[in-house]
């Protein structure tokens, strides 16, 4: 036994702790990583019963639920497989979709952010420093006094701005490479002209020193970049979300033996097995099985399609009720879904050729700061022939006209707008979503999840007699299928109870058939009943030689959305609905709600085509979708909304995300939208009067650091006050 003990070589806990620590890591490693999309809950108690039911399961270590990006982080046994937590998620009644947790994880960390905040506390810390030793030079201190806390202000002022100043410089540096100039080359300008200066007084005993001002530009500046950055972090690239829809693992089928491999493994021709319930990984063809396959993500039909031999099938859909055997005929990046990712990124790219209203102004302001900043040293030193005084009045112009109230203007009214639109249930995203948002005048918008819930609802109950609604939920109720959920749903709502059947059984891609007193009775399409087809979604039920009986649906539709498009039209918009689904579909409903124009059987490209169109045309398109087949529509578009019951990539493609469940408040945002603008522009002239009381002063020599930092700050303040109006 001692024979096999590992000897205890020092007392260093590190070192006796490593095997210890050996066995864990090898313990994680072996641990399944499991990311499920979760596109249908909306609340705490959405994610206590899903934590509930995940962490009961005795294979699982640990599950998350995270409300904001709708997501489940699940570590599991390493035999535990995705469709195992997805039908288990499933089986609660939710929507769950796998991700891919490795290309999740490049993006899901907000570097950048923690670097912000990180810097602004670091200039903070030392702004309040230097002020302290300041105010005793303001008071009086004289000759040593003062030059050791100048040199104590620089000690810490220098490392500081090293580290804070930094975005600042790396813009700017960026900027001039390309022979450009934006809001970052003035700033840096004033920040490294100041501490030059500073430095330059303070080794010649001077009574001046900028300091305080730079530790205090670059600490209000970070402030607004900072504000600015929240407003958008939460946007993820859409592309990469759907990259990760992309079903990770597939099973191969090799010489009749069941294979699980790396979908990037799989080659054109490969024959792949597709279970019920699980997306396709590739482009194919069916060889074999019949199911019915919804097709709602990829093309935004309501009603599951028939799929038998031969038909042609999409990654990303999903198979419904019967497995199927399809021969890849694209994998990879050559799939539609990848093919969609693909547009999403070109219409990412386009969108951000947009110019903001601060951009613009960059443009005015960073030449007219620099020349009079040249100017007023040129003057002075002609007027006085002392380098000295000429560098510390165009240091003090550089000072007072930094962009400070500039950099502040555009994220303080972000900030106060996206707060009151966050209070009516709308978050908003990206940094120039509300900018745009004021410019529509034409609105897009999808059918279902969009202005209908996106789920079939029975709408002829109360016509049906009794013992057809209690066979049809004896059929139904032990379905997946969408029509056979909602037959189930409303029947047991109205208090009704299944009838006895026996032999009940699932016949993939045509419905549900059992047995009641010797005669066979059948739920679902109509050929396979015997009933002929109907203009509008149904489902029908067939006993013995009776005539076949059909259960009516519509998708219900959402809360708010006659409110919207009417007030929209009212506004002088134009309003368009663009959707995947069936002509008939599409046009009652845009009857129901007066829309004009529209658009039918739509595929993701044609919507995204539309959209630029309409774009090269004039007009400023605000897309509202909820759908993957949305996605490069979303992007492609002037701005774009998503409802929080959206699919993720639909969510991170939009700039606006409708976090309750009605549409009404639309229209509002487009009015407070407006309203944002006029703050920004009225922040604008706020600095521009700012400048024209404070650049003479500077330049006459009338300006010290103390009254440099006042009118900075009171610039500041002013702007952020302006921006408060809005709440």
């Amino acid at each position: 036994m001692t024979a096999t003990m590992r000897p205890s070589a020092s007392a260093c806990p590190a070192c006796s702790a490593a095997p210890a620590a050996e066995a864990l890591a090898g313990a994680a490693a072996r641990d399944a990583q499991i990311a499920l999309s979760l596109p249908t809950i909306h609340c705490s108690a959405c994610i206590t019963k899903i934590e509930k039911a995940l962490n009961a399961d005795p294979r699982v270590h640990s599950a998350r639920v995270n409300l904001t990006l709708k997501r489940a982080s699940i570590e599991a046994d390493d035999d535990v497989t995705a469709q195992d937590m997805k039908s288990l998620v499933e089986g609660l009644g939710y929507e769950a979709h796998e991700l891919d947790p490795g290309t999740l994880n490049a993006t899901a960390n907000d570097k950048a952010g923690r670097n912000l905040l990180m810097r602004l506390a670091v200039a903070g810390f030392a702004s309040m420093n230097v002020m302290l030793l300041s105010v005793s030079v303001w008071s009086g201190a004289e000759d040593a006094t003062r030059d050791m806390f100048h040199w104590i202000s620089a000690a810490i002022a220098l490392p500081t701005i090293a580290f804070s100043g930094q975005p600042f410089f790396a813009n700017a540096w960026a900027a001039l490479k390309n022979r450009q100039l934006n809001m970052d080359v003035p700033i840096t300008l004033a920040i490294l002209l100041a501490v030059v200066t500073s430095l330059w007084e303070t080794s010649l005993s001077g009574e001046h020193a900028y300091f305080d001002a730079a530790l205090a530009l670059t600490f209000f500046l970070l402030a607004g970049r900072y504000l600015d950055h929240r407003t958008r972090a939460v946007a993820r690239s859409a592309a990469q979300e759907l990259t990760a829809l992309e079903v990770p693992r597939a099973v191969l089928l090799r010489d009749g033996q069941e294979q699980t491999v790396a979908v990037a493994e799989l080659a054109v021709g490969d024959m792949v097995l597709v279970r019920p319930g699980g997306r396709m990984p590739v482009d194919g063809e069916i060889v074999e099985g019949t199911s019915e396959i919804d097709r709602s993500l990829l093309t935004g039909e309501t009603v599951p399609v028939f799929a038998g031999v031969g038909q042609a099938v999409s990654a990303g859909e999903v198979n419904l009720t019967g497995p199927l055997t399809v021969s890849a005929t694209a994998v990879g990046a050559d799939t539609s879904l990848h093919q969609m990712a693909d547009l999403v990124a070109i219409a990412e790219s386009g969108r951000s050729r947009y110019t903001s209203l601060a951009d613009k102004a960059a443009k005015l302001y960073a030449p007219g700061v620099h020349i009079l900043s040249a100017l007023a040293f040129v003057g002075w030193y002609l007027y006085t022939f002392d380098v000295r005084t000429a560098l510390n009045i165009a240091a003090a112009v550089l000072i007072i006209t930094c962009p400070c109230a500039l950099g502040l203007a555009v994220p303080a009214v972000t900030t106060a707008a996206s707060g009151r639109l966050f209070r009516k249930g709308m978050l908003i995203k990206h940094e120039t979503a509300l900018e745009r948002l004021a410019e529509v005048d034409a609105v897009v918008f999808d059918k279902t999840g969009t202005l209908t819930e996106g789920t079939p609802e029975l709408t002829n109950l109360g016509d049906l007699k009794r013992a057809d609604v209690e066979l049809a939920l004896a059929l139904a109720q032990g379905s997946s299928h969408p029509l056979s959920q909602a037959i189930t749903k409303a029947a047991r709502a109205a208090g009704f109870a299944p009838a006895r059947v026996s032999d009940v059984t699932e016949v993939p891609g045509y419905g549900t058939k059992g047995t009641i007193r010797g005669q066979e009775v059948r739920l679902g399409r109509a050929s396979w009943t015997g009933a002929e087809g109907m203009s509008v979604t149904a489902s029908f039920l067939q006993r013995g030689g009776a005539a076949p009986v059909a259960f009516v649906f519509a998708d219900r539709l959402r809360a708010g959305a006659e409110e919207a498009v009417a007030e929209l039209k009212t506004a002088g918009k134009q309003v368009y609905l663009m959707s995947g689904d069936t002509t008939a579909a599409v046009e009652a409903l845009a009857q129901r709600l007066g829309i004009e124009r529209w658009m039918a059987e739509a595929l993701p490209a044609d919507k995204a085509a539309r959209v630029r169109a309409m774009t090269d045309e004039g007009r400023k398109v605000l897309m509202v979708g909820d759908g993957l087949n949305d996605t490069a529509a979303l992007t492609a578009a002037h701005v774009s909304i998503s409802p929080a019951s959206a699919l993720d990539a639909a969510r991170v493609a939009s700039d606006i995300v409708l976090l309750g469940g009605d549409l009404s408040p639309i229209p509002a945002a487009c009015g407070t939208a407006k309203s944002a603008t006029r703050r920004i522009r009225e922040n604008f002239r706020i600095a521009t009067v700012y400048n024209i009381i404070a650049v003479p002063l500077a330049v006459a020599g009338l300006c010290s650091p103390l009254i440099a930092a006042l009118a900075m700050s009171a610039s500041s303040i002013t702007v952020s006050l302006n921006a408060l109006r809005l709440r």
